[in-house]
């Protein structure tokens, strides 16, 4: 792995001026890195990150992937990670033509890190080197305690897609000053509504009374202006202060409990804020003992780890789409690629090539930023296209009159994409734009699978072409954890009581024993877990577990009236409890 060369340096930057000038928007510095294939095997279980801290796991998948290479050679383009700055890697045989392209599509993901706000909580520091740190601040605990630096890592990795992502990403975004109620807004937004539930007549009364107790006083609010002359006060118009102090005595008097309940608010909410492992660094008896300390420093590592990578799993489809669009615009304007259009129409097909079954986000991202810049600067997203039922009409519809030419819009279109790019993930943009028109300029279809019986072979069949089920099976590809948290009053009676919220898929039930035992040494008590599994009313145990080899019901006898349909009777769930105490898993169903 080297530095690219000067030669190759000239041209990305020739490059960065291009997409600046084309609206993209990121910093200036940046490291590219020439590797060979097999580097990128043994880069890969790291998220391409070298400065990763080493775990056994990264050293089975480069194994398996070196044998992979050896069946099925393949050639990756390029690869970048979301670092400050950032890295990319591009493979060692690439062409220049071809760097330009690449050079194009890294600088897009580039923009999309540095942009979009689900990466936020990214920007602020150089991951990179806080990976390096870690790396040897876990080499120093191998050489000193061995073994059990791994077996942490083991059992703290169990559980790192239950980490609480989108709290880092709002507390990043939230202003420090709004994170935490004050105690009049909890006043009247929480203590008189929920926990008093007044009337509205009296919270009202209560409203009148804080504002004139303002007016009353008499006092303005006033905006002071320093200057060199000396200091000036400016009276701001019609604004009055309240003693928020004194209207707080006059609450404690009438509400002596007031203090109590939001301090008991502050505590919960801060309670409810920590994901699983959060909490177990913070009140695991096990490992406040000086002894264990160190094993909060691994459990951090492997948090932060995970928090750092979970908006690049979320924002695939979309992160892929928009560098596709934009090394697609930006490679066909640049003028030092004459002469090699075949060549690059041939690459790009083969990126961006829309399969009929399965998923390649490259293809449904690029054509779906195509499909909303397009709709956007005809003024498809109004009221009375909406009100348009006409097939011809729609595809006819065009309310501003703008006519793009191929592969150009409007600055409309282009701000609609931006503000995407700006401020959606994977979910929210195919969950808004997935639309029966885009359905239709495609010809995209949901397929289903069934067996052919008579050549027992399997058959691939167009279940649906509505947009709503498109989208659900889109959806239900998306990364998804299970949303687990602990029950801190539960929890205070001794076990780590955790509960699943139920949202229609039960938890893989083969990973619970393992990650249990993990979270019991971890927790050093008891562990519970309260989840929901599927339940058939008044069905035998052995009518629980399927038996696929069971051979078909046997057809009717020639003659006989066929059966009517059995309609599908919906599943019922009903909410067990997992029990984990040294080291023996018990479940039970709860009552």
């Amino acid at each position: 792995m080297e530095i690219i060369d000067q030669h190759v340096k000239g041209i990305m930057e020739g490059c960065k001026q291009r997409a600046r000038d084309a609206g993209l928007s990121f910093e200036d510095e940046s490291l590219e890195y020439i590797v060979t294939n097999r580097d990128m095997i043994e880069l890969s279980p790291k998220v391409m990150m070298p400065t990763l801290y080493d775990y056994w796991v990264h050293d089975v998948r480069v194994i398996s992937g070196k044998g992979l290479y050896e069946l099925y050679p393949s050639n990756p383009y390029e690869t970048v990670i979301n670092t400050r700055p950032p890295i990319s890697f591009y493979n060692d045989n690439n062409p220049d033509w071809l760097n330009v392209m690449i050079f194009y599509h890294v600088l897009a993901h580039i923009d999309f890190f540095q942009n979009n706000l689900f990466f936020k909580h990214t920007w602020d520091y150089d991951f990179n080197g806080q990976a390096l740190a870690d790396k040897r601040l876990i080499a120093k605990y191998r050489s000193e305690k061995g073994r059990w630096v791994d077996y942490v890592i083991e059992f703290a990795r169990g559980i790192d897609n239950l980490v609480g992502y989108h709290e880092a990403v709002s507390n990043a975004v939230m202003p420090d000053e709004k994170k935490v109620i004050g105690k009049i807004d909890y006043y009247f937004d929480v203590f008189l509504q929920k926990e008093k539930k007044v009337t509205q007549n009296e919270y009202l009364k209560e409203i009148s009374r804080y504002n004139q107790m303002g007016k009353n006083s008499g006092q303005k609010a006033n905006l002071i202006n320093i200057n060199a002359g000396g200091g000036e006060t400016e009276e701001a118009d019609s604004k009055f202060v309240v003693d928020e102090d004194y209207f707080l005595i006059d609450v404690r008097i009438k509400y002596p409990e007031f203090d109590a309940f939001y301090s008991r608010h502050i505590e919960k909410k801060e309670t409810v804020r920590m994901d699983v492992m959060e909490y177990i660094i913070k009140h695991s008896a096990f490992l406040e003992k000086e002894e264990n300390e160190w094993m909060k420093s691994v459990i951090e590592i492997v948090r932060n780890t995970s928090i750092f990578f979970q908006p690049q799993i979320r924002t695939k489809i979309m992160n892929e789409g928009w560098a596709s669009i934009w090394h697609e615009m930006l490679f066909m304007r640049d003028d030092r690629i004459k002469g090699h259009e075949v060549d690059f129409a041939k690459v790009n097909a083969g990126v961006t090539a829309m399969p009929k079954v399965g998923l390649n986000p490259y293809a449904l991202g690029m054509r779906l930023f195509y499909h909303i810049a397009d709709m956007e600067d005809r003024g498809c997203y109004s009221w009375d296209y909406i009100n348009t039922h006409q097939e011809f009409k729609r595809k006819k519809y065009n309310s501003s009159g703008y006519t793009p030419s191929e592969g150009s819009y409007s600055k409309k279109g282009f701000d609609r994409i931006f503000a995407i790019r700006e401020n959606l993930c994977d979910f929210t943009f195919l969950n808004s734009y997935i639309d029966q028109e885009f359905m239709d300029k495609h010809k995209l279809f949901v397929s289903g699978k069934r067996l052919n019986k008579e050549r027992m072979s399997w058959q691939y069949y167009i279940k649906s072409r509505k947009a709503e089920a498109y989208k659900q099976m889109l959806i239900d590809t998306l990364y998804h954890p299970p949303v687990i948290h602990v029950s801190h009053e539960k929890t205070q009676q001794g076990p780590l009581y955790l509960v699943h919220k139920f949202e229609g898929k039960p938890l893989k039930v083969d990973y619970i024993e393992n990650t249990m035992i993990g979270l019991e040494y971890l927790w050093g008590r008891s562990v519970r877990l309260e989840t929901s599994e599927p339940y058939t009313p008044n069905e035998t145990a052995q009518q629980r577990f399927v038996n696929y080899w069971n051979p078909p019901t046997p057809a009717p006898a020639a003659g006989a009236a066929p059966k009517a349909k059995e309609e599908k009777k919906p599943i019922a769930w009903k909410r067990m409890l997992y029990v984990m105490e040294n080291r023996k898993l018990i479940k039970r169903e709860i009552n």
